[in-house]
């Protein structure tokens, strides 16, 4: 395919998985069971965090999460006591177990107690010249890390760009919270980050099909990776690069291999 025609491809692409339809079986699934901002955003947080191995299994474990918090994430967040986290003890997914839950619980009640949007704590170390989302992602993992004590075992959940992480999981999340447009998977409920500042979420899938489609020329996935294919998508559209998430995690996840 030549430029003209690998847009048009990825456009397609994008127009198809782009809908309401794509929910239901994706963790974006999670915070759509919500109307308040701020359940939105921390139902959000968890199902990125969450976001690795099979879709299912993080969907169900997202939705366990919620129903241990009485689907009521920040009234939780606000006003737990002691009874209540005892419930969130039992918590595991994956490597993620009920040490990493309590402190991300005790994070966002810190958070919340000075600010009405998690959006702050990913500006916070951002400028409006900022091309990307880059020096956000990495205040937010100084600020996430902030409190007296820190878990060790924690810091392995919450990707930075300083460790050279692609951040897959927080760049997933900052799709869903900044992008909007007319079809309302993402939720764009957001301002103060741009949606031309966000970065693909790289994974497998989306690395496999960019690499066949000859949009990266490298074989590692990595930070670097993320703001090489980013920088090419933007070529095709500078306002909104990471609407492509769904054309190449799409084609990835649920189709078979042999398109163009």
């Amino acid at each position: 395919m030549n430029d003209s025609e690998l847009k048009d491809f990825l456009n397609s692409k994008v127009d198809f998985y782009n809908q309401p339809s794509f929910i239901a079986s994706d963790p974006v699934s999670v915070p759509h069971q919500f109307s308040r901002q701020q359940d939105i955003e921390i139902a959000g947080f968890f199902a990125a965090i969450f976001a690795w191995g099979n879709r299912t299994t993080i969907i169900n474990k997202s939705n366990e999460l919620m129903q241990l918090m009485d689907m009521d994430p920040y009234g939780f967040i606000q006003h737990h006591g002691k009874k209540d986290l005892k419930k969130l003890e039992r918590f595991k997914h994956r490597t993620f177990n009920s040490t990493d839950l309590l402190y991300c619980v005790e994070f966002f009640k810190m958070h919340y107690a000075k600010n009405n949007s998690l959006e702050s704590a990913f500006t916070r170390g951002m400028q409006q010249t900022d091309i990307t989302v880059e020096n956000g992602l990495k205040g937010f993992y100084d600020y996430f890390f902030s409190l007296p004590y820190v878990p060790e075992r924690t810091k392995k959940h919450i990707a930075t760009p300083e460790k050279k992480s692609s951040c897959k999981r927080l760049n997933m999340f900052l799709r869903w919270m900044v992008r909007s447009d007319d079809k309302a998977v993402d939720f764009g409920i957001w301002k103060k980050i741009a949606p031309s500042q966000l970065i693909i979420p790289i994974d497998v899938h989306v690395a496999r099909v960019a690499r066949q489609l000859r949009l990266l020329q490298t074989d590692k996935t990595n930070w670097d990776t993320a703001l090489e294919l980013t920088a090419y998508l933007r070529t095709l559209d500078a306002a909104d690069p990471v609407k492509y998430d769904f054309a190449l995690f799409g084609t990835g996840v649920m189709e078979k291999p042999g398109y163009p």
